[in-house]
């Protein structure tokens, strides 16, 4: 009986041993296996645009930008310090130009209200310095031909974000109609930059400056001359399979006419047929993103990475999707694009974007390129104006097209749509 109780007793104190092992392993397995918090697409975005602008916003906030910002050119530079002179207009204008949604929004999470808060005050006092003779950061509207494209971004974020100009003190007001007008005496290309001549024109008229209508006519009469069908226009009198639809000319027609429409109906037939063509390229946009955010790397500046589908975020922001692309499926697109575009280890040096589509590439770069021409990548977080409430953010995620063809469902065929 007494070995009996003590090989009884030696079984229980295993058994013991045992659960007090395994309840340890368990508590020890569920602390160590916390899963982490999920990060929404929006704060991605938030995220990956702050990485992207901060270095710009921040360094011209403290009259430091000509200080900190590199002096990178393309390899293939044709004038080196022209282009580095000019630098400065055209990042300001083109990170403006794409965080100027998100400027005008409201609402959103805490930690995205703090955020706004902070770039707008950095971007009001950036925009003193830039105007200001007197700062470190003073900016000249003068240098060249390139800044009637710089000035017109500014423009165009003004356009884009009546916050900016409501926000901004009368002496700077001023100074910025000033600097503007002064790009007049350059001649545009006969290409797309008929557009940028144009923007700046708008954005008097807005504001209820003297504006131009010559210049605005010339150049919506010129693209309606250089469209070529399927939603896309030549760049010039050539077509080029490059994303200057994209790049400027469906956002900027969208813009212009919106601004004009309010002042005349002379492009009331105009605008109709733009609106066609903008949900038509739209929908050839959307269909070039593949299933891992990848997209066809062809045409001339290339290395503005996310910007190559302004267009799209253009047309998300402004609502104006045509009915087949839900938002929900743009934004995953979008989303894929960012990740992609940006995930490379070498996009950034020492927090500035390098020369490149995935990562450092300099060789992809174009004769006209420099540190701050990257920057137009910013064109594609437009959509950030939207409040997290919008179907674009809150719908469920859902396929893009790619995903939809590449895993085998069944898909609505595509074809040409003659809008001339």
């Amino acid at each position: 009986m007494k070995n009996f109780n003590t090989r009884f007793f030696i079984a229980c104190l295993l058994i013991v041993m045992a659960c007090s092992a395994t309840y340890a392993q368990k508590k020890t397995t569920t602390k160590s296996a916390k899963i982490a918090p999920t990060v929404s697409d929006r704060q991605f975005w938030l995220a990956e645009m702050d990485k992207m602008v901060r270095p710009v916003i921040y360094s011209l906030a403290q009259d430091s930008l000509r200080i900190v910002m590199p002096k990178v050119v393309s390899k293939r530079i044709d004038n080196k310090e022209h282009r580095i002179q000019v630098q400065y207009v055209e990042v300001l204008g083109r990170v403006l130009s794409g965080i100027a949604p998100w400027l005008q929004g409201e609402g959103g999470s805490a930690e995205e209200v703090a955020l706004r808060n902070q770039y707008r005050k950095w971007v009001i006092k950036g925009l003193s310095n830039a105007l200001d003779s007197t700062a470190k950061d003073y900016m000249y509207f003068n240098i060249g031909g390139q800044q009637l494209v710089d000035a017109s971004y500014i423009a165009y974020a003004f356009v884009r974000a009546p916050w900016l100009w409501e926000n901004l003190n009368k002496i700077d007001q001023q100074r910025l109609v000033k600097a503007l007008k002064t790009t007049r005496q350059f001649k545009p290309v006969f290409s797309n930059w008929l557009l940028f001549s144009a923007m700046t024109e708008a954005f008097f008229c807005k504001y209820g400056y003297e504006w131009d209508p010559m210049r605005i006519d010339y150049a919506l009469q010129q693209l309606e001359q250089w469209y070529v069908g399927d939603g896309m226009y030549s760049d010039g009198t050539s077509y080029a399979y490059d994303y200057y639809n994209s790049y400027v000319m469906h956002p900027y027609l969208a813009a212009i006419t919106e601004i004009v429409s309010k002042k005349t109906n002379a492009y009331t037939g105009m605008i109709a047929k733009i609106k066609q063509r903008n949900e038509r390229y739209a929908i050839i946009q959307e269909r070039l993103i593949n299933t891992d955010g990848t997209y066809p790397a062809t045409g001339r500046s290339i290395v503005y990475r996310g910007a190559v589908f302004q267009h799209l975020a253009d047309m998300s922001w402004r609502k104006a999707l045509p009915e087949q692309l839900k938002p929900a499926q743009v934004r995953c697109a979008l989303t894929a694009v960012i990740k992609k575009t940006l995930e490379s280890p070498s996009t950034y040096q020492n927090g500035w974007l390098t020369i490149g589509l995935y990562g450092s590439q300099p060789d992809l770069a174009d004769f006209y390129n420099n540190q701050g021409s990257l920057y137009i990548a910013t064109n594609i977080f437009l959509p950030l104006g939207l409040p997290d409430s919008d179907p674009f953010w809150a719908d469920a995620p859902e396929k893009w097209s790619a995903q939809k063809i590449w895993s085998g469902e069944d898909f609505p065929h595509d074809h040409s749509v003659d809008l001339r």
